[in-house]
């Protein structure tokens, strides 16, 4: 299976991820961690990255496109992946396009989370707590819903239009919204 979730910052796109990937038995591949481990080891692609993740902003397609291209042509990635964080501009379905056609494959399914926004603040103000990230400040949250409404959430149409894209309810218990997602995912995985 290869696999997008999509959804606002603060949606548990991670969470759901973990479970996603276990479930498929493929690797999750997310944009934030990896750079968010570029930034606490200080590597260049760090330094870089960390200046537009501490104003709320995206990295530049250019590096990110790159860091994905690198990790889906890893051996554990051959028979599928699960994206967390990547595509978030039309640039980077384009890249993304170009990335798996190459390979041969196609992309299965694009699963979006939807979740209240106000919900979504006062998730990631307490994660920001007990995980201590400095990046999570409620402005900063603010505007990363308004540059995912801006540049990410015009992607779903294009998944809608391709008919890849599954909807699934990211309110209530983490157990109840990884069913959903598994019932949902399944009956792409049996077609």
């Amino acid at each position: 299976m290869r696999l997008i979730i999509m959804g606002p910052p603060g949606a548990g796109k991670g969470t759901q991820a973990k479970f996603i990937a276990e479930h498929f038995k493929i690797p999750a591949i997310s944009t934030g961690d990896i750079f968010r481990a570029n930034v606490s080891q200080g590597t260049p692609l760090g330094v870089e990255a960390k200046r537009y993740m501490d104003a709320g902003e995206y990295v530049p397609d250019e590096v990110t496109n790159l860091m994905v291209r690198n990790r889906i042509d890893e051996p554990d990635a051959v028979s599928g992946f699960l994206l967390d964080g990547y595509p978030r501009t039309l640039a980077q379905v384009e890249e993304l396009d170009g990335m798996i056609e190459f390979t041969g494959h196609r992309l299965d399914a694009v699963t979006v989370l939807t979740v209240d926004r106000d919900e979504i603040v006062t998730r990631l103000l307490q994660r920001a707590q007990i995980e201590g990230r400095a990046d999570d400040t409620e402005d900063v949250i603010r505007r990363r819903q308004e540059v995912y409404a801006e540049e990410t959430e015009p992607l779903i149409g294009i998944y809608r239009d391709r008919g890849l894209l599954i909807e699934v309810d990211g309110m209530g218990e983490v157990s109840e919204v990884t069913q959903r997602i598994f019932d949902a995912l399944d009956a792409v995985s049996e077609s």
